[in-house]
């Protein structure tokens, strides 16, 4: 097998990365500590291929993490006797990453060691001379196609007669797709980090020689869930934007005895910044879910619970919808199972991906089959032990194994609620430790499912989605604990939904074994 094939067996696309390094960040691995052992492999690599006293190196540095290696480089080979030229694409005061800008303020200190230029014109690239250059511009953070003075940089370091080393990525080169947008660092020797980038394996003329070297990050936190996978599917919020840009989602819920069940799920769902949720509930149900709170908007269906006859009804509302939720509080009546079965059914014909919880999932147990659209299904214990027919295993490994071979038969995700919950697609799994015993009170479960559909709504992937709400979900709990110790409600939690997404990293103040 080619050399380049056999690492591509083992990728991770550039969002997965960042996703991965800011929760080794959450659960103590500083962005700082990974940042110098990316920059003293680059050093190290270099030393083992050089001689100090013959070569001088030019390291060409962004404004990002990629130049803070190429910071934490510099060092290490000054260090080493080798002499360096730093070329910053901007200015340093300009720098935001917080990790690269101290490790430049560490050199700042140190100039009387190094030449230093700083380029924020790109007509006044001057001609470089070195045996070895350090392409430390974008690397995995390339979005689109270069702009200047990175683009007139590229083609300085192409000029040079030396040795180039990419970090992470060739400049130029999109990590994932293997796209080339317009120029591109062509490069004798690309170091990655921690996995290959997709991307690096379908564009061997520019990546040259592929190394992927450690830099302190444990294979097991790919697994754990944290704020990286918040941040993943928070979507930004332009000016222009309008009603409906984030998403409508309908819930399928509510009967005679539980009104309350769907309406948490709505107003957890307005909470992660859905733009409209509408409830479908048993008419009168409907009436009280409206004088809840002004801000859910019910419709209201004929009978006393969801029957077949109301299915046109809701079928009519899923055509308006970007996703849906479908079973809290709807009671387990045959009609009604037979309802949600063709509700799923109308769902799939329509595309619109769905949430399964509570009775909903109850009642799908019944018609289990491989589903045809996104789709997350949130059992507990009991809830899985009637979807399967079967126990979990006590042995944690066992467990998850189990659950990811359910959630690949019926084609969807399962996120598995419990004092640690699992979340697989059938291919990936991620844990979630946020949360804690005060939320096996009624109707948090009915926040999570909102938190999901929520996202669903926006267009998330399922997968995504459903790990980003188990952590919401569970900080959320947390925060409340530390607010009211194990006296929580359910309605308790939806304050704290949009505290967490904005600053998910803040749980650390609560989570458990921390301070």
């Amino acid at each position: 097998m080619d050399p380049m094939e056999a690492l591509g067996t083992n990728t991770m696309t550039s969002q997965e990365m960042r996703i991965l390094e800011t929760n080794a960040e959450y659960f103590g691995i500083s962005k700082l500590q990974l940042m110098e052992n990316a920059g003293r492999v680059i050093a190290h690599e270099i030393d083992a291929r050089f001689q100090s006293k013959k070569t001088r190196v030019a390291i060409f540095c962004g404004l990002g993490g990629n130049g803070g290696d190429g910071f934490v480089a510099t060092r290490h080979l000054i260090s080493l006797g080798y002499p360096v030229q730093v070329v910053i694409a901007g200015r340093p005061a300009d720098i935001k990453h917080e990790a690269a800008l101290k490790n430049w303020i560490v050199l700042d200190h140190l100039r009387d060691s190094f030449d230093f230029f700083q380029v924020i014109d790109s007509s006044q690239v001057p001609d470089f001379k070195a045996e070895v250059v350090v392409d430390a511009l974008l690397g995995i953070g390339l979005k689109g196609a270069p702009r200047q003075p990175i683009l007139e940089l590229i083609k300085a370091m192409n000029r040079m007669q030396a040795w180039r080393l990419s970090v992470d990525a060739p400049t130029g080169l999109d990590a994932d797709s293997g796209t080339v947008f317009s120029d591109v660092v062509n490069a004798d020797l690309t170091i990655t980090f921690h996995k290959v980038k997709p991307g690096l394996l379908k564009a061997k003329e520019y990546v040259g020689e592929l190394i992927v070297k450690d830099i302190g990050l444990p294979e097991v936190l790919e697994k754990f869930a944290g704020p990286g996978d918040v941040a993943a599917v928070v979507k930004s919020r332009p000016v222009e934007s309008h009603k409906g840009d984030f998403g409508r989602l309908l819930v399928v819920g509510g009967s005679k005895t539980f009104s309350g069940a769907p309406a948490l799920v709505a107003l957890a769902a307005l909470r992660v910044g859905v733009d409209i949720v509408y409830i479908a509930a048993p008419e009168k149900t409907a009436y009280g879910i409206s004088s809840m709170n002004p801000n859910l908007i019910t419709i209201k269906l004929l009978g006393s619970h969801l029957n077949s006859g109301n299915v046109s009804e809701v079928k009519g509302i899923l055509k308006k919808v970007t996703a849906v939720v479908i079973g809290p509080g709807l009671g387990l009546h045959s009609e009604t199972k037979e309802a949600i079965n063709d509700v799923v059914i109308a769902a799939e014909e329509l595309g619109t991906p769905i949430v399964l919880d509570a009775d909903g999932l109850k009642a799908f147990a019944e018609f289990k089959r491989p589903l045809r659209v996104p789709s997350v299904l949130t059992p507990h214990m009991g809830e899985y032990y009637i979807l399967t027919g079967k126990e979990l295993p006590h042995n944690a490994e066992e467990s998850v194994k189990k659950v990811k071979k359910t959630a690949a038969k019926l084609g969807t995700v399962i996120l598995l609620k419990g004092r640690t919950d699992v979340i697989s697609d059938g291919r990936q799994v991620k844990l979630n430790f946020s949360g804690n015993p005060g939320m096996t009170v009624g109707g948090t479960g009915d926040i999570l499912s909102g938190v999901v559909g929520a996202f669903m709504a926006q267009h998330a992937d399922p997968f995504k989605a459903a790990t980003a709400a188990a952590f919401i979900n569970g900080a959320a709990g947390d925060f409340v604990k530390s607010e009211k110790g194990y006296h929580m409600l359910a309605t308790d939690l939806l304050d704290w939904i949009p505290k967490v997404i904005d600053d998910p990293m803040s749980h650390l103040k609560v989570r458990k074994g921390g301070s």
